[in-house]
């Protein structure tokens, strides 16, 4: 049996904002298990529960979903930073918790929170406490999966938009697109004993897809995309242009999880349903 038997190939289009993706079959489960999941977990904790958040599609494996688009901003020297969502006090089962939320993300008529991340133990992170004192950037890593990045960083440095130069161009022994320059980091996760992993990817094709919708053109900037990189499947660290194997499952130029052949497509933001895990009590 070929891998193309187990798993559908990507259709090569190219996609931008498309619907709620998930919510009938809310991880395999649909919508009776939808509910029972959301009964088990409305325990104790902050936030958590059904949650619609945007997402780069999973295209193909067994993921259940795509993996949360982090909304970013690039400040004047070139500084790429993380949006965090606006801290606030709620109640919640009778009592006061924080949460980090933002109604009407930058007009674009959806609310950003901290919940797009609580899954994968994420929640758990410290970077995840709503005040936690973090400053936000996006900093690389102690193992960046770039040779660009190892000879322009070191580690714990701020990535920095004027360095993402070749992003028209770059291109490596993955793929055969030259279609964006990327890096991976951490996020709100300085001196963290939980590190939060994060890709990023600087493309015209975002670029694109930002000047034709007003949702991608909201948690984009420059043509810099990021997202959380924790596959929603089993936990794992995908990369993008980073294995040989994605070729054998579906797309070189598709972000790829070894673990288990899960695709995603940086390049197709879908709103995604499912159910946060509540972050755990202070």
């Amino acid at each position: 049996m070929s891998s193309d038997d187990i798993y559908p190939g990507s259709s090569g289009r190219r996609r931008f904002v498309k619907g709620v993706v998930g919510g009938s079959v809310l991880a395999t489960g649909g919508a009776a298990g939808a509910a029972s999941i959301n009964l088990a977990t409305s325990s104790t904790g902050a936030g958590g529960g059904s949650t619609q958040s945007y997402a780069i599609e999973n295209t193909a494996g067994p993921a259940p979903r795509g993996m949360p688009i982090i909304p970013l901003e690039v400040e004047s020297d070139g500084s790429l930073v993380g949006v965090w969502p606006e801290v606030q006090t709620v109640m919640q089962n009778g009592r006061e918790v924080q949460l980090a939320r933002t109604e009407d993300y930058k007009g674009a008529g959806f609310t950003y929170s901290q919940e797009w991340f609580q899954y994968c133990g994420v929640e758990a992170y410290s970077g995840l406490v709503p005040d936690a004192d973090q400053d936000n950037y996006f900093r690389v890593g102690p193992n960046p999966a770039y040779d660009w990045q190892s000879e322009a960083y070191s580690e714990g440095d701020v990535l920095n938009a004027n360095d993402f130069d070749e992003y028209r161009t770059w291109n490596n022994q993955y793929g055969e697109q030259s279609n964006g320059q990327p890096a991976t980091g951490i996020w709100r996760s300085v001196d963290a004993e939980d590190t939060i992993p994060i890709q990023v990817i600087r493309s015209p094709i975002v670029e694109e897809m930002a000047a034709q919708d007003p949702v991608v053109d909201a948690v984009t900037q420059d043509g810099f995309i990021a997202w959380l990189n924790k596959c929603t499947h089993f936990c794992c660290v995908p990369g993008w242009k980073q294995s040989a194997d994605a070729a054998k499952f579906g797309d070189a130029d598709e972000v790829y999880c070894q673990c288990h052949q899960s695709l995603y497509d940086p390049f197709s933001v879908v709103q995604t349903l499912f159910v946060a895990r509540p972050r755990p009590e202070d």
